[in-house]
């Protein structure tokens, strides 16, 4: 005799469904934004999740009733995958998949559940194409608007405990404001283009390689000294060098250096990350000074400046554990903590010498 199924499993069951097709929905939302390999693994991906709503809706049967909308979380994914389509949809779908409940499930089969742990991989390997592709123009933008919220925070608290004015308060703000904007710009692009042009020299050159190849002596094969320069063991480079030289086209079977050119998308734009870095100091740096050139009264001033850079700082440090897969909250407290601290101590420095020069 088969068992009725309980309201309550019912609702689990309708639930599952609900989710997977909401995982489906988020996939292929996903997919019609990108091309080619990406597109086809995003594809597969939310043929995988129609799999597992098909199994919740045969056990459902004609209990499946109408069909249901995926938790809110998953609604919250699909609206941005639609809308954006970023890295950091990838990201969050990302944290979805490691929360998989059906290895805690028993309705669910163990190949969904090795499914899901598969999915988190893949879905893992995705984000970190884009997080390379952002990397270095994001890096730039949360150190800076966090340099920003977190020095401008500090010299303003710092002369505000020395006893200076609400005038030199401001005067203060935006001097550091400007000053450590220019300094970010500045060192951001000295620092990309270094490591851009270090990158360069690192990279094979393959200026005339058809002529030099074809001239090589073939039993010497000095082709192999490259590429055991460069870490390959020597019975493989040997291999490696003589099918290259056997080719007709030596030149084009010529192996590359694939990390030098995937090393310069990570570290991404000089331009760009300077200009990232100045703005987004500059963005940070304005909010402790906005309350004293609102004009209010010193302690409301100090009290909005501080909620105000505080709650920057939980977004910069969500913003940061979304993008690499960890938990957001922790993230945002973990950011809250450090630049709360250290303006802490330049407040208590700047009494300490007001009080010494009082």
């Amino acid at each position: 005799m088969t068992q009725i199924p309980s309201h309550a499993t019912l609702r689990r069951w309708r639930r599952r469904l609900a989710d997977e097709r909401e995982e489906a929905k988020v996939y292929r939302d996903l997919a019609s934004r990108r091309t080619g390999e990406e597109r086809d693994i995003l594809l597969r991906l939310a043929v995988a999740e129609e799999r597992h709503a098909a199994h919740w809706e045969g056990l459902l049967g004609p209990e499946a009733g109408t069909v249901r909308r995926g938790s809110g979380r998953l609604r919250l994914l699909a609206f941005l995958a639609r809308r954006f389509g970023s890295v950091f949809v990838l990201a969050l779908a990302q944290r979805a998949e490691t929360r998989s409940p059906y290895p805690s499930d028993a309705d669910a089969t163990p190949a969904m559940a090795a499914d899901e742990r598969i999915h988190e991989e893949v879905v893992r390997g995705l984000a970190a194409r884009g997080r390379a592709r952002v990397s270095g123009t994001f890096r730039a933008a949360v150190f800076g608007a966090n340099d920003g919220l977190v020095s401008n925070l500090a010299l303003v608290l710092g002369v505000i405990g020395g006893g200076a004015s609400s005038a030199g308060v401001v005067l203060t703000g935006l001097a550091g404001l400007l000053a450590g904007a220019l300094s970010m710009g500045a060192g951001e692009f000295v620092s990309v283009r270094s490591q851009r042009e270090l990158l360069a020299a690192s990279a094979p050159d393959v200026r005339d390689a058809d002529s030099v190849l074809r001239r090589l002596d073939v039993n010497a094969n000095e082709l192999a000294l490259v590429l055991r320069a460069r870490g390959v063991a020597a019975d493989e480079a040997a291999r490696r060098a003589a099918e290259t030289l056997s080719s007709e086209n030596p030149a084009a079977n010529l192996p590359r250096d694939g990390d030098a050119g995937a090393g310069h998308d990570v570290v991404g734009s000089s331009v760009g990350a300077a200009v990232s870095s100045f703005c987004f100091f500059a963005s940070g740096a304005a909010i402790p000074v906005v309350p004293f050139l609102a004009g209010l009264p010193e302690i409301p001033a100090l009290v909005t400046a501080g909620v105000l850079v505080g709650l920057a700082l939980m977004l910069t440090g969500a913003t940061v554990g979304v993008l690499s897969g960890g938990p957001p909250l922790r993230r945002a407290l973990r950011q809250l903590a450090i630049g709360l601290g250290a303006a802490g101590v330049t407040y208590c420095l700047g009494l300490l010498f007001g009080t010494a020069t009082g």
